[in-house]
């Protein structure tokens, strides 16, 4: 299928070929009919990614601080991977659309085939022929007439939302500053609600809309007299609201707000305007500054948007979605007009046009809409990349995030390795890692994968819900699996694949199965070990893991399960290897804190060889405290490792002290280790019956925050 990206490295927009989305569980697919090009929030998009990389800093100073922390961190190779995977990645564009359904997802029965859609959300709603959306931010339309304007469904629920913010009642005036689109979308809802609009801008043509269709008096910002006549207009009380949809650097909208508003009045910011503001104004008339969060209650929150959970009307009234089928409404009713506001019509193929007026200025535009080819046929769902190639190791990967691009495929590059086929949860995050590493196709379906017999290796780098899943298709498959920690989420789901390794190596047709514990690898374990052989010893292992908000994916335990599942069982298989025997015992405690998900947590293990070790994962530390420290005794002899970057060793004579230029977690050596596995048919570099056992005890350690008791492992 075709769709709009841009590259953020240069800000060249492009009509690409890239696979279909993915049609997670909770969402539906959707042929686009119509989408709407946010001229405010896409054309600042645009212009960041045009200006120099200085510009770019400027433009996003928090981000730009957050790449000189992972440079003191990680270093410059790591630094550098992890800004162009951003910079130089087919980014797509767009937030609004309406189309028909073609496929729903198994647990989706609010939708079905065929029904007439409008779409919200960005990364969702995209200027694409095909856009995979969650149920909650797509709505039902009752027939294909206007599409069109329903198109405009994300653009409206926004302004909505500031109306709802403003909490006006019948007859009271509310002041619209910024008449843009979103300016004149909430003036014509202001007056379909009974109340009395002003309207300011600084264009005089967007003040005689405004006049013309959704204020009853206007104004250009700076008129003479414009706080007088604005006073007279509301018969000497001021307005009882101001809501501010204009986008600007300048304080200028917050304080001329302050003038013209009433006391115990309401300003209502939905455009990007700082909010500084002279004091006096607002303290003498006790005024209310409130911040919109986009289209409402659910912007932001995974559980509602991905997981389709939705709030209790009695509780929640107006959620995102419910302010969607109230703009809908409104606009089948013809309660508001808004044909107007559509001033550029593009198809897919010519919409980089669109930008160039948006950012030319010359052009007078205010709703951009871009128009699709519905007659085509559906788009196939593997696309061609480059060309192929033969190697003794054929890869694919399935998922291919920050982790995977940051430390798994810049170490592919060696001889015989050839890159076949990439599969992401979006066709751009697909298109994108092919073209940077240059796999033969992307595809939006797996299949591609399982059918090509040139694939021998494949790489499970998705979110970890999909773990098991993939580990059990590989090995049906017969190809050798490596997956990027978890191996999965449950403890029966490491027992069907722990089933299905024993059947195949009992068969003597078990393929390699790897997981990603890469610390075991890393030069400095291998200076410790030299030092401290396997053996009976006690160990710490403490992780500064710092915060996590609760509603990040990794939270999520259907989805991520948890940090301890999905992080601290990389810390558990460290000890493991150090000491050279399995778990046996765990026991753990959380600490009972209300705003940490058991992510404050000490792990105690007992060991096959009588060795015992901790893992305190600890999510309330200091940010400038190293996130990894181990120590390991035995025998007069101790080590410290801190961050991969600097070992310790302490016995008899003086200590010896071993630092790296940079952090080495050890994952060029693991993947080193693992292709030469395949390379020359070896085992897997760590045998699964450790991998079990790591797993195991994850789990067992997560139940005993509950069962409060000591779990055996065997």
């Amino acid at each position: 299928m075709k769709q709009l990206t841009q590259k953020l490295k240069e800000g060249k927009l492009r009509v690409l070929d890239v696979p279909m989305p993915v049609l997670s569980p909770g969402f539906v697919l959707v042929r686009n009919h119509y989408s709407v090009i946010s001229a405010g929030t896409e054309g600042s998009t645009v212009s960041a990614a045009r200006k120099s990389y200085l510009g770019k800093a400027k433009e996003r100073p928090q981000q730009a601080k957050q790449v000189l922390d992972t440079l003191k961190t990680k270093g410059v190779v790591q630094t550098y991977r992890a800004v162009m995977k951003k910079l130089d990645a087919h980014s797509p564009l767009g937030y609004s659309s309406s189309g028909v359904v073609v496929e729903v997802a198994p647990d989706v029965t609010e939708f079905a085939v065929g029904d007439i859609v409008a779409c919200g959300g960005a990364g969702y709603a995209n200027h694409a022929e095909y856009v995979a959306v969650p149920k909650n931010l797509c709505v039902k339309l009752p027939d294909s007439t206007g599409l069109d304007r329903a198109a405009y469904n994300t653009v409206g629920s926004i302004a909505l939302q500031g109306i709802r913010q403003a909490d006006l009642r019948l007859g009271e005036t509310c002041v619209v500053i910024g008449l843009g689109l979103l300016g004149q979308l909430t003036g014509l809802m202001l007056k379909a609600g009974g109340q009395r609009v002003v309207g300011i801008d600084i264009q005089q043509s967007a003040v005689d809309l405004a006049l013309e269709h959704c204020a009853d008096v206007a104004f250009k910002t700076g008129a003479s007299g414009l706080v007088q006549e604005i006073h007279e207009f509301t018969r000497g009380i001021g307005a009882d609201a101001v809501i501010i949809t204009a986008a600007t650097s300048s304080t200028d909208p917050v304080n001329l707000a302050g003038e013209i508003l009433k006391r115990k009045g309401v300003v209502v910011v939905v455009g990007n305007v700082p909010t500084g503001f002279e004091r006096d104004t607002y303290y003498k008339k006790e005024l209310e500054l409130k911040l919109s969060c986009s289209y409402g209650p659910g912007r932001y929150d995974v559980n509602y948007e991905e997981m389709g959970h939705d709030y209790p009307p009695d509780f929640v009234r107006w959620t995102e979605n419910r302010n969607m089928q109230a703009f809908q409404e409104m606009l089948r009713s013809g309660a508001i007009d808004i044909d107007y506001l559509t001033t550029h019509r593009f198809s897919l193929d010519d919409s980089p046009k669109a930008y160039d007026i948006i950012l030319g200025g010359e052009e007078q535009h205010l709703g951009m809409l871009i128009e699709y080819d519905v007659d085509k046929p559906a788009p196939v769902k593997r696309i061609e990349t480059g060309a192929p190639a033969t190697g003794e190791i054929g890869v694919a990967f399935l998922g291919a995030g920050s982790y995977a691009m940051n430390n798994l495929l810049p170490n592919l590059n060696e001889k015989g390795v050839v890159l076949k086929g990439v599969m992401t949860q979006s066709g751009t995050g697909a298109r994108s890692v092919a073209d940077r590493y240059g796999f033969e196709f992307c595809t939006s379906d797996d299949g591609d994968i399982w059918k090509d017999e040139s694939v021998n290796t494949v790489f499970i780098a998705s979110r970890h819900d999909s773990h098991a899943e993939y580990v059990l298709k590989s090995l049906e498959h017969g190809r050798n699996v490596f997956v990027e920690k978890p191996l999965c989420l449950t403890e029966k789901e490491l027992g069907t694949i722990s089933e299905k390794v024993e059947q195949m190596s009992s068969g003597g047709t078990l393929p390699r199965v790897m997981v990603g514990f890469n610390r075991r690898f890393s030069p400095l374990t291998d200076a410790l070990r030299a030092r401290i052989p396997a053996g009976t010893m006690s160990m710490l292992y403490r992780a500064n893991a710092g915060p996590m908000d609760a509603d990040h994916w990794m939270q999520i335990p259907e989805v991520g399960g948890g940090r301890i599942v999905g992080e601290a069982c990389h810390f558990i298989d460290y000890l493991t290897y150090v000491n050279g025997s399995l778990p046996v015992e765990v026991y753990a405690t959380a600490m009972e804190e209300p705003s940490h998900l058991g992510d404050i947590v000490n792990i105690s293990l007992r060991f096959e060889n009588g060795s015992i070790g901790v893992v305190s994962y600890f999510a309330n530390g200091g940010k400038s405290l190293p996130k990894e420290y181990i120590e390991v005794h035995h025998a007069g002899t101790s080590a410290v490792l801190t961050d991969f970057k600097e070992l310790k060793l302490y016995g008899s004579g003086k200590p010896a002290t071993k630092r790296l230029v940079s952090q080495n977690k050890g994952q060029p050596e693991m993947m080193k280790a693992f292709l030469g596995s395949i390379r020359e048919g070896g085992p897997s570099p760590i045998p699964y019956e450790e991998i079990h056992a790591v797993m195991l005890a994850t789990f067992k350690a997560v139940e005993c925050f509950t069962t409060r008791a000591v779990a055996p492992l065997k």
